[in-house]
């Protein structure tokens, strides 16, 4: 165990401290307006980067250092979207996105609130004023409206029957888009790895039986980036599956200075293509280390 705690928590540390060091690379050019053009292209990594920072700074397993540059980087996607005026004028313009929503539910874990926004969510919610999304992205939305504290009544574990992974479907019939519809269903109904309780026994049993098998597929494969993810869906279990060897493996993929490249094939040398084409593995990389410390030190139990 202390050795996965090492590798973890160096794989973390090293990944957070690349996302703090090249985070101006990838911000707003303008000032960005409620109808974005490209959500995904700066909108949606700002919000990646408060979700790392949030549940580094919920953990609370990381150094001194490492908290200090997440607290930074919180207060930097929180000044991206205007301190929250940027997610409030969207889902006032949009009513039916979900987006604003999932992009403020990590602020809001941190303690960033945004009054308006909150009563706008909740009108919203009680009008039930939600577009029609895939079962993995309802349990999303619904751990948003949770961490935010919004009055719901969603039913959790139903939700989780409609996906994928809570059919406990034939374990082959999986592609990389399935896997990652699979480990979000994973980190929603656990509220990254707070509640994995949330998880019933059939699942947890699924997961404990093909969890290494889709690890060693695609760390075969030089997915990174998924790897990463299915990392993290083992410390979101309710006993955490910390496997030291795929750890080693995640580990030898990241380069001295944190970058973890998104697969095996050529990295950019353009250090803002470097950072728009990897940040997410980054984050990744940030996630899975600090739930797998904190879950093998006791956490979320």
């Amino acid at each position: 165990m202390n050795a996965v705690v090492r590798l973890a928590h160096d794989v973390s540390a090293g990944a957070l401290g690349w996302l703090h060091a090249n985070h101006g690379l990838g911000g707003f050019e303008d000032d960005a307006t409620a109808d974005l053009d490209d959500p995904d292209g700066v909108y949606k990594p700002v919000a990646e980067l408060a979700l790392a920072a949030s549940l580094v700074l919920r953990e609370g397993v990381a150094g001194t250092a490492e908290l200090r540059a997440a607290r930074e980087l919180m207060g930097y996607a929180w000044a991206q979207l205007r301190e929250g005026d940027l997610l409030y004028e969207r889902q006032l313009r949009h009513a039916v996105l979900t987006d604003p929503l999932e992009t403020y539910a990590p602020h809001a874990r941190g303690g960033l609130r945004h009054e308006a926004l909150e009563q706008l969510l909740d009108r919203a919610s009680a009008a039930d004023a939600l577009i029609e999304v895939l079962p993995n992205r309802r349990l999303a939305v619904a751990n948003a409206h949770r961490v935010v504290g919004t009055r719901r009544d969603d039913d959790f574990p139903a939700m989780l029957r409609q996906t994928w992974l809570g059919r406990t479907t034939q374990p082959w019939a999986i592609d990389w888009y399935t896997a990652y519809c699979m480990t979000h269903t994973v980190f929603h109904i656990t509220d990254w790895s707070a509640l994995p309780g949330g998880l019933p026994p059939d699942v947890v049993e699924y997961l404990g039986n093909w969890l290494p098998v889709w690890c060693e597929v695609w760390a075969e494969a030089g997915q990174w980036d998924l790897l990463g993810e299915l990392l993290v869906v083992g410390a979101c279990l309710p006993e955490p599956w910390c496997d030291r060897t795929t750890w080693e493996v995640f580990a030898r993929a990241q380069h001295a200075d944190g970058f973890v490249p998104r697969d095996a094939e050529p990295v950019d040398d353009d250090p803002r293509q470097r950072f728009l084409g990897h940040q997410h593995t980054a984050v990744v990389a940030t996630i899975a280390g600090t739930l797998t410390v904190s879950r093998l030190l006791g956490g979320g139990r």
